[in-house]
């Protein structure tokens, strides 16, 4: 890994693991912790957010350079030059959030019982930065994770139908984010540095019912940008091609490098993320199952019984 770029992120609190890998503690594990609040997906899919070990085997690999994206991107690389085992990985992964929850153990706030329980995390969430599905062997690393009893979820930014297409086995939860309505918008909001990746993201979205796993679309909403009602047909069209098991609207936070790229008054409101989700629910003939306020997100669904992730 280019130094320079490990002390830009060691200094964002990453851990670096091997040579492409990192780990961050998310928000969401602090609070859960402290204060006994739960992330969205813990409200959503039962899964605890002081077991989640938040992840990602390409730290600095993309397809994208989206401007709503929080993480540095100066060096970003559309490839691995080198390749660390996915045994390695995941051992000094858990190793890595094990440190970095060391110092809540002697916080008066924590909830002890919970600290013993984050250093054995049943549940990763692989993404943080980067696209995951350029780690060429995604596949056998989840393979190791559920042998664990670590349940898996990926999120991928849907230009490698090639990938996921061939992946197995699957992660138990697989997120496509899909951040624009039509090939306009995506290549000014996403700034491919793949010539086809509206083409790739489509292939990915008409894949995707045939996939063994549950599935969602995820639409990361930036005001002004790619969450005008104009768009609730085109982004209806994509949904409907994919038949996700869940759809979730998603605001844009003003947080990390993206405040470089955005502005604040890019980040809406849970009100017009929930009323966008309501209308594109309608559309689609799903329903609003679900939200969660202060993550300014909706659960869109048809089930809503299979909302619950098993082991």
């Amino acid at each position: 890994m280019n130094p320079e770029l490990k002390k830009i992120l060691e200094k964002q609190h990453y851990a670096i693991v091997g040579e492409h890998s990192g780990v961050k503690l998310c928000h969401w594990m602090r609070q859960s912790l402290l204060f006994n609040r739960e992330c969205y997906k813990q409200t959503f899919y039962g899964i605890k957010s002081h077991r989640c070990l938040q992840m990602t085997p390409a730290i600095n690999q993309c397809t994208h350079t989206c401007l709503f994206c929080w993480r540095f991107q100066g060096f970003t690389e559309e490839e691995l030059k080198e390749v660390d085992e996915p045994e390695y990985i995941l051992d000094k992964a858990i190793s890595a959030q094990r440190r970095l929850i060391t110092g809540f153990k002697g916080d008066p706030r924590c909830d002890q019982k919970k600290w013993m329980e984050a250093n054995e995390p049943d549940m990763l969430a692989c993404s943080l930065s980067g696209e995951p599905t350029l780690y060429p062997k995604l596949g056998e690393f989840f393979e190791i994770c559920h042998k664990k009893k670590i349940t898996t979820f990926l999120v991928t930014n849907g230009t490698t139908p090639e990938i996921l297409e061939k992946l197995d086995p699957l992660p138990k939860q697989l997120y496509v984010s899909v951040v624009a309505p039509n090939e306009e918008v995506y290549k000014k909001i996403c700034s491919p540095l793949i010539p086809n990746g509206w083409e790739k993201l489509n292939q990915t979205l008409e894949l995707l019912p045939s996939l063994d796993t549950r599935t969602v679309i995820r639409h990361t909403l930036v005001k002004n940008w790619n969450m005008d009602d104009k768009f609730i047909e085109e982004y209806e069209k994509l949904d409907s091609k994919a038949s996700p098991l869940f759809v979730e609207p998603k605001g844009y936070v003003f947080v990390g490098y993206s405040r470089k790229r955005m502005n604040l008054s890019n980040m809406p409101s849970h009100a017009s993320v929930r009323d966008f989700g309501d209308k594109l629910a309608e559309s689609m003939g799903y329903e609003n199952i679900m939200e969660k306020s202060d993550s300014r997100v909706v659960l869109l669904g048809k089930n809503p019984k299979k909302r619950e992730i098993s082991k």
